[in-house]
């Protein structure tokens, strides 16, 4: 099985070519195609899901589309990107055909794509030495789905109280070096859940 990922920028990129193999097991090919944020993949994704619906029946393969809610109605997004799959003749996860099969997933990141490292604070103090243990038990942050006021500013935040990225937030150096230590199972950011679990159908043959 082979999966398409389409995500909204490169920081994304890099934090599924790391955790894609985790998720999916050694066997499942992918490539990750990053755009230049959200917008930009919105403007894209409909000629690109008709180029896809070309071949990607034959070639057993899947699409994986993942965008940031970034404060939207989360339902009207989803059913956005389940229009443009319908449109490009692509069965989804949500609308299977007759038989159950589908073509392509779509999850979303709430709000945002750091959220999924708050779920994993761990990671987050393997990383980055100086985080506090107490992070994940603080109110603020004991829900990563929920954090007010943008995650990837919380984020900055607590790297910065412990001395890393006094400059501002490098969101790909942070998306890599958390990433590479974070473990699927332990995660509690429920979207980074049905994220997982959409990978696990589309990796399915």
């Amino acid at each position: 099985m082979h999966i398409e990922f389409l995500v909204e920028e490169q920081s994304a990129e890099e934090a599924l070519r790391v955790l894609v193999p985790r998720v999916a097991g050694p066997e499942v090919t992918f490539q990750v195609h990053s755009f230049r944020g959200k917008t930009d993949l919105l403007m894209k994704l409909p000629s690109r899901l008709r180029a896809y619906v070309r071949w990607i029946a034959a070639a057993d393969s899947r699409v994986v589309v993942m965008i940031d809610e970034d404060r939207q109605d989360c339902r009207q997004l989803k059913a956005r990107l389940e229009g443009f799959c319908s449109e490009a003749g692509l069965t989804t996860k949500t609308s299977p055909n007759g038989s159950g099969a589908f073509l392509a997933v779509n999850r979303i990141a709430v709000e945002e794509l750091e959220a999924w490292f708050f779920g994993d604070c761990d990671a987050i103090r393997a990383a980055y030495p100086g985080v506090p243990n107490s992070l994940e038990s603080r109110a603020r942050y004991r829900h990563p789905d929920e954090i007010k006021g943008g995650t990837w500013e919380a984020l900055e935040r607590v790297l910065q109280d412990a001395g890393h990225h006094r400059g501002g937030l490098r969101k790909i150096e942070a998306a890599k070096a958390i990433a590479a230590r974070m473990d699927p199972a332990r995660n509690r950011s429920p979207s980074f859940n049905q994220f997982c679990q959409g990978v696990l159908a589309a990796a399915t043959p």
